[in-house]
């Protein structure tokens, strides 16, 4: 609901713009161009989308998101304590987590929902909920393929050239948001 005031607000304040500065008549070419360049845009996002989440749904098929559970258990252990005593919780976060990882954010959203429900306790946020929404904001990617989507859609050659700087920014925003939300969590319980 929000979000469509927002939108009203925007297209109004446009038109009143470039009504005010005597563009009005390039109002109607523009919005057409946009709409034609999104749609451009979204087309061809979806079949890296489409690619990437079936991998995910392979990996699953195969058993390499259990495999990667397994993997992963030291570390999920210390950051989400309850996945000892809840597989499907570190199943959820392990797929969550390698879907990020190939920097699928709209596939790792529905395991991450999934964690969420399995992490929740009444009506407050816990302290694993929020390292989970951290480090699912951060979103530590190695291979950033909707980037590259985007790049490459829009004529980029070489859409993997900004790897060394997703993997420096990612890592950092992950571990300082994971201390952040440790360090807070202790503070706020004090």
């Amino acid at each position: 609901m929000i979000m469509s005031w927002i939108w009203t607000g925007m297209v109004l304040l446009g038109i009143l713009c470039g009504a005010l500065s005597g563009r009005g008549g390039l109002l109607a070419p523009a919005a057409l161009e946009g709409a034609q360049a999104g749609f451009t845009l979204a087309f061809s996002m979806a079949g890296a989308i489409c690619l990437w989440s079936g991998v995910g749904r392979l990996m699953e098929a195969v058993g390499l998101t259990e495999t990667l559970s397994r993997l992963f258990s030291p570390l999920l252990r210390r950051v989400f304590p309850s996945t000892k005593k809840d597989a499907s919780l570190a199943r959820d976060l392990s797929a969550n987590i390698c879907a990020n990882l190939l920097g699928l954010g709209n596939a790792a959203t529905p395991m991450g929902v999934q964690a969420a429900r399995r992490l929740k306790q009444g009506e407050t946020a816990t302290d694993e909920m929020c390292r989970l929404i951290v480090l699912n904001t951060a979103s530590i990617q190695l291979i950033p393929t909707n980037v590259a989507a985007v790049r490459s859609a829009l004529g980029c050659a070489a859409p993997f050239d900004i790897l060394p700087a997703v993997w420096l920014t990612s890592f950092t925003s992950a571990a300082l948001g994971v201390c952040a939300a440790w360090l807070l969590g202790r503070i706020w319980k004090s």
